[in-house]
């Protein structure tokens, strides 16, 4: 497998990244984690959208699915789609409100809402806390972390090579069970373990670099990618805090950027 990095600015876009949102490409199969603020743009560099086999969300904040607006329009406009948008509708795997919270989200206003409906070229399928499901060629489980919203660790195994995403969360042990043994943990640090004003991480929500060293090491994954920094904070003191807990290899992953599973 090879993950190529859509966007990576954690809480919005910013100014060398969009938000949240990874191409997977699995043999001769291709899907996305999260489609957050920008990606979608970032995404024609790589891949038409039409050629996508499916997409994967976390969560419903928009640093994290804000682009499947644009995919809609995308899909329902194009002027020469490749196929019938109907009758080929793109699975969408998200937390079970996603049909509802993302046709709001389409939709500019009341009349415009009480009439939106994206089933026409989505085809949306529920992600539940254990769930496995195959998805484009590739053996999918689901475990729900510890946000402030429903949001899930994507596993995803192809080939007998293992990638987990952690999307949005605290410290939690279903992420580390889920996490155990698998190549690389592609896993958010949003913030630094201690700095000015907070002397110890805020509880839950997100984590320290330091917390996603302790998941990787206690999982014992082969490699920490680092994700969803936001602007205003440095990666690259992320980093360092994971490798004070964690004795694998560890890198800050950039938008543009690919690396292989």
């Amino acid at each position: 497998m090879e993950l190529t990095v859509l966007g990576c600015s954690g809480s919005g876009p910013g100014p060398d990244s969009p938000s949240s949102g990874y191409l997977l490409r699995a043999g001769a199969h291709t899907l996305v984690l999260d489609l957050g603020n920008g990606t979608l743009g970032a995404l024609h560099r790589y891949l038409d959208p039409f050629a996508l086999d499916a997409l994967l969300l976390s969560h419903l904040h928009p640093d994290h699915c804000a682009d499947l607006s644009s995919l809609v329009v995308y899909r329902r406009y194009h002027p020469r789609p490749p196929y019938a948008v109907t009758e080929h509708r793109l699975p969408v795997h998200a937390p079970a409100e996603a049909p509802e919270r993302l046709a709001a989200q389409y939709g500019a206003s009341a009349a415009e809402r009480s009439a939106t409906d994206l089933s026409d070229v989505l085809d949306f399928q529920v992600v539940i806390d254990g769930m496995q499901a195959e998805v484009a060629g590739c053996l999918v489980t689901a475990r729900q972390v510890d946000h402030v919203v429903e949001s899930y660790a994507l596993r995803v195994e192809h080939g007998g090579r293992s990638i987990v995403y952690s999307g949005d969360t605290g410290p939690c042990d279903s992420l580390v069970e889920l996490s155990e043994s698998a190549d690389v943990l592609l896993c958010e640090a949003t913030w630094p373990h201690v700095w000015p004003g907070c002397p110890a991480p805020p509880p839950g929500i997100h984590m320290s670099g330091r917390q996603a060293g302790e998941a990787a090491a206690k999982a014992g994954v082969g490699k920490l990618l680092i994700t969803h920094v936001p602007m205003w904070f440095n990666g690259d003191e992320l980093v360092s805090e994971a490798r004070e807990v964690y004795q694998g290899p560890v890198e800050l992953v950039r938008a543009g950027a690919s690396y292989p599973v």
